[in-house]
């Protein structure tokens, strides 16, 4: 598969908190948490669980630093 997102963020999923509609998915990257949130369709078709190793493939607009 290729991709044209450059950020992408290798980790292992420490949480998913579960919703009707929507999961908010948390993986640890380095020394960095990162959370997403995706459908529960989305997380059922790929058959997420705490301990998978993933990859966070980050497309934003917008990218804030605070010093």
């Amino acid at each position: 598969m290729k991709l044209s997102g450059r950020n992408q963020l290798p980790g292992e999923i420490i949480e998913i908190k579960r919703g009707d509609v929507v999961c908010e998915v948390v993986i640890q990257s380095g020394e960095n948490q990162i959370a997403g949130v995706i459908t529960t369709t989305s997380v059922d078709s790929l058959e997420l669980k705490i301990g998978d190793t993933v990859t966070a493939l980050i497309k934003a607009t917008e990218v804030s630093f605070i010093k």
